[in-house]
């Protein structure tokens, strides 16, 4: 068979590129299994919608597949447009949270021929296999496809127990000349060592996350939170180092750390394996308090320069309704620890819950100025498969489920307002509060840069990449 893997982009206007994780992973499986294939990687080389045709008609085609999250829905449907009429006679395969969230209505209204469902390493050697045979996709578990005028739907496969033997990704699929250039974009400062000596990449360490934040989609929601062991970890950062020279890593996860004992058995790894190298990863957003600065000064010995972990919300009401398990003074304790154990701390916000009210915007943002934290700001982006876009169809903003996802993009942009706060008000209200946070802290941030600055926007206590999407953790 002939195939091709497309890797979408769905931020054209910046300049960074985000190396696609979950498509390496299921590109190294789809290779292990003894499938050849093409990559097109418009994340990495920003190929036009004419260049992309003229790449898939280089070939004749037999499989087309591409994977990205639902907000790129817009993205997608163009892409498989023009893969369609490069390729008439191709079968179309989407993954990832597009192909979750929305299986049937992607199939109905746009060129996928097939939607895989949540975890895809199993199920596209699976669904290759049987396309190969010619025999019938029924049998194919995680997928969903249009069969007879119905949608056929297979329920999802069984998740790897174990993603610890999971193949490390396989980076030479990609340009990584030039996603290492571009991966430096991600480190915040303060820099450890002189900015032209840092070599940074990710690593992702686990999949899912153990909480239900009703806000949140993310593909593996469906099955257990899921954690590599520290030794898979290490191995993986190893083969980096000695093949690309990497001494700074960004774990890239929903959730990294979920509990101190999880920590507590990294650090020691790390030190037992005397590698080198700093790293910030995501955490629960009570996970420590200055009891623990003990284990604090351990973490930042082994390299740790940060700690992302979300407030969301300054209202206790709205946390309650986000399904967050958190309270503000946890949030509060646990950035006071990290401060003293030097360890810099980045936050994200979501604005915009139907209670949210001018008074409840600036409780959340009088926790980020009183603890000197400039917040990764967001406006509520209800997206379909979590209770919130349920909401939003109560409220007539999703009636017409098109639009809507066409509608759909950064969520630093306010597109659907479920609150009783006039738009241009909220809005305005919003900047007002970063402003007097950036005025405190001594950012230097102009006005049209403190909701999208897309630059790390830095101080003494906080460094965040502002248009990094929503943290997931609790």
């Amino acid at each position: 068979m002939n195939i091709a893997i497309i890797v979408p982009c769905v931020r054209p206007y910046m300049k960074k590129a985000y190396f696609p994780t979950g498509i390496a992973y299921v590109a190294t499986a789809m290779k292990k299994a003894g499938y050849e294939f093409d990559i097109i990687d418009i994340e990495a080389h920003r190929h036009t919608d004419d260049e992309l045709a003229m790449l898939l008609r280089k070939k004749t085609y037999d499989v087309i597949a591409l994977g990205t999250l639902v907000s790129g829905y817009k993205y997608v449907k163009t892409i498989v447009s023009i893969a369609r009429s490069a390729n008439p006679g191709s079968v179309i395969i989407a993954g990832n949270s597009v192909a979750s969230s929305i299986p049937e209505f992607l199939l109905q209204n746009t060129e996928v021929d097939i939607a895989v469902k949540g975890e895809g390493e199993n199920t596209i050697i699976n669904l290759l296999s049987v396309l190969e045979k010619g025999q019938s996709l029924d049998q194919v578990k995680g997928i969903a496809f249009s069969k007879n005028g119905r949608i056929v739907d297979t329920g999802h496969a069984d998740p790897i127990q174990d993603i610890s033997l999971i193949d490390h990704p396989d980076w030479e699929l990609f340009d990584m000349n030039l996603y290492l250039e571009k991966s430096f974009q991600d480190v915040p400062e303060p820099y450890p060592i002189p900015k032209e000596e840092i070599r940074a990449f990710v690593v992702n360490t686990a999949r899912g996350c153990p909480f239900r934040c009703t806000f949140c989609y993310h593909v593996f929601q469906y099955t257990p939170y899921r954690r590599r062991s520290v030794d898979s970890i290490l191995s993986e950062i190893t083969t980096l180092q000695e093949r690309y020279g990497i001494n700074y890593i960004n774990f890239f996860d929903e959730l990294t750390f979920s509990h101190k004992n999880q920590v507590r058995e990294f650090v020691e790894g790390v030190k037992k394996s005397k590698l080198r190298f700093f790293w910030n990863a995501d955490i629960r957003s009570d996970l420590f308090t200055e009891k623990d600065l003990s284990l604090l000064h351990e973490v930042k010995q082994s390299g740790c320069m940060s700690f992302g972990y979300s407030l969301e919300s300054g209202s206790p009401a709205i946390l309650k309704t986000m399904n967050k398990k958190l309270k503000v003074e946890d949030f509060k304790r646990q950035k006071l620890a990290l401060d003293q154990a030097k360890i810099t701390s980045f936050t994200s916000i979501v604005l915009g819950y139907p209670q949210e009210t001018l008074e409840t915007l600036k409780q959340t943002f009088d926790v980020c100025h009183d603890l000197d934290i400039f917040p990764s700001t967001g406006y509520l982006l209800p997206q379909p498969g979590t209770p919130m876009f349920e909401v939003a169809r109560q409220k007539g903003v999703a009636d017409d489920l098109e639009t809507y996802l066409l509608g759909m993009g950064d969520r630093q942009d306010l597109r659907f307002n479920l609150t009783d706060i006039p738009d241009d008000l909220f809005q305005n209200e919003v900047a007002r509060h970063l402003k007097r946070i950036n005025q405190k802290i001594g950012l230097g941030l102009h006005d049209d840069q403190l909701v999208k600055t897309f630059t790390f926007v830095t101080s003494k206590e906080t460094s965040r990449y502002a248009d990094q999407p929503a943290v997931a953790a609790s």
